[in-house]
């Protein structure tokens, strides 16, 4: 950050009063400005016979590969509200969401991811503009290959497990970086 998002003035980085880690401040309205987490919802859209819904992406990063319909959450809007609307804008989909099934942290990218189990409310659903296309799968047919996303392997290889032993438990992970190749 160079310049403070509310008056234009440069900003410098500084330990604000009180604080433990350096802040963007402005030099002239001394507005802090700081820099948080992104959250990042998404479903696991079920169809009643027990396929999920997945989107191969139209979009870097991981263009190309399988996940579940998720993305940045909005200003003004729950995290269940940002999970129907990210799986509306890429699969063209209606759920219902029916309660929070997953919380990643991945702190070495700034993230918290929250995935929602959801029922697919009908079958008309088909690619939104993030979205190259989009397929139900079966726990056999899931392109385990070409996931996009750990979170999204995770999520999917419990869910699987627990819907087996008929119970759902609520995962919270922290996710190390990936090794270096």
């Amino acid at each position: 950050m160079k310049y403070c998002a509310t008056c234009g003035a440069p900003v410098e980085l500084r330990l604000p009063q009180d604080d433990h880690r350096e802040r963007h401040i402005c030099t002239v309205c001394n507005t802090i400005h700081y820099q948080n987490p992104k959250i990042i919802a998404g479903a696991i859209p079920e169809w009643a016979d027990g396929r999920i819904l997945l989107c191969r992406r139209a979009i870097e990063p991981r263009k190309g590969f399988w996940t579940l319909p998720a993305g940045f959450m909005e200003n003004g809007e729950t995290t269940t509200q940002a999970a129907a609307r990210e799986t509306l804008e890429e699969a063209n989909a209606r759920i219902d969401v029916l309660g929070l099934y997953a919380m990643y942290n991945l702190p070495y990218i700034d993230q918290v991811q929250l995935l929602f189990r959801a029922k697919l409310l009908d079958l008309d659903f088909s690619p939104g503009v993030e979205s190259l296309e989009v397929e139900l799968f079966g726990e056999d047919e899931i392109p385990w290959d070409t996931l996009a996303f750990r979170p999204i392997r995770y999520t999917l290889e419990h869910f699987f497990d627990d819907r087996r032993r008929g119970n759902f438990i609520f995962r919270n992970t922290d996710i190390e970086p990936p090794a270096p190749r």
